[in-house]
């Protein structure tokens, strides 16, 4: 547990962006794995989609912890889980929910500072006490180099985002973060700011005008996660097929795909 849990860690070190594969069940993240990514993380849209329900800690914590122990359990690399905003409302609460994914194996967490029963983010001092909870139990159980990802909402909820993002980006670090996360940021220029402002990994989130990991990478980035790209790609691609097949009454769209076709061979 604690060797993946290391191995996590080296890769946000590396001069190479971490491109992390975002799963929602486990024949997704085996599949990220086959392709060659050295970590998966959960995506919590993804996963509630999968399941049936909206983003936004719809599901329980008991299927965020089914699927978690599900993946680490059938792959090799290292896995982050998201827990959203942590599934609870008190620090204690949702440091005892990150200390029962690090006993399952996970190598890391990201939790978001949104707030889920009304809107906003939960104020910077209150998030950083969350935080310091979390450091705290991982710390007293063993798990020091445990990954805390703090995700800041900034960039999705605020018109001025950067020098909030910055204010709590290093206070999210010194509160005993181990990266930033950063949905919504895009822009070169907010980026730099934000990479030469924390002294820590920063991650950032695949958007239709942020694709580019080699670019990301000369700009200081340390780790790109698909988000919920794929499985809303994947969820597209089976309602465009499921009406052709309607339409044309015709399944042949099934077998373009050259891999499919040499199973039929």
């Amino acid at each position: 547990m604690k060797k993946n849990i290391a191995a996590f860690n080296a890769l946000h070190q590396q001069q190479q962006v971490l491109c992390l594969g975002n799963a929602w069940d486990l024949l997704s993240a085996l599949v990220l794995e086959q392709a060659g990514f050295k970590a998966i993380g959960t995506t919590s849209w993804g996963a509630a989609n999968a399941l049936g329900y909206k983003d936004g800690e719809q599901i329980s914590f008991e299927q965020v912890l089914t699927l978690a122990k599900n993946i680490i359990a059938n792959v090799s690399v290292p896995v982050t889980v998201d827990i959203e905003a942590g599934f609870a409302t008190e620090a204690a609460e949702i440091a005892d929910n990150v200390l029962k994914l690090a006993d399952l194996g996970a190598a890391g967490i990201n939790i978001e500072d949104s707030l889920k029963h009304e809107a906003g983010l939960r104020a910077q001092p209150d998030h950083c006490h969350v935080l310091e909870k979390i450091r705290l139990t991982l710390d007293s159980k063993g798990y020091q180099d445990f990954f805390i990802n703090a995700r800041t909402d900034t960039y999705l909820q605020l018109t001025q985002p950067l020098a909030a993002t910055i204010s709590r980006g290093q206070a999210y670090i010194d509160s005993g973060a181990s990266g930033l996360f950063v949905p919504g940021l895009s822009q070169a220029d907010d980026i730099r700011a934000v990479v030469a402002a924390i002294k820590a990994p920063l991650n950032v989130m695949s958007l239709p005008n942020l694709t580019d990991v080699a670019a990301l990478q000369q700009l200081g980035v340390k780790r790109f996660s698909i988000g919920n790209a794929l499985s809303d790609a994947t969820v597209a691609f089976i309602e465009n097929q499921a009406h052709q097949l309607l339409e044309q009454k015709n399944s042949a769209g099934l077998y373009d795909h050259p891999d499919v076709k040499t199973l039929f061979k």
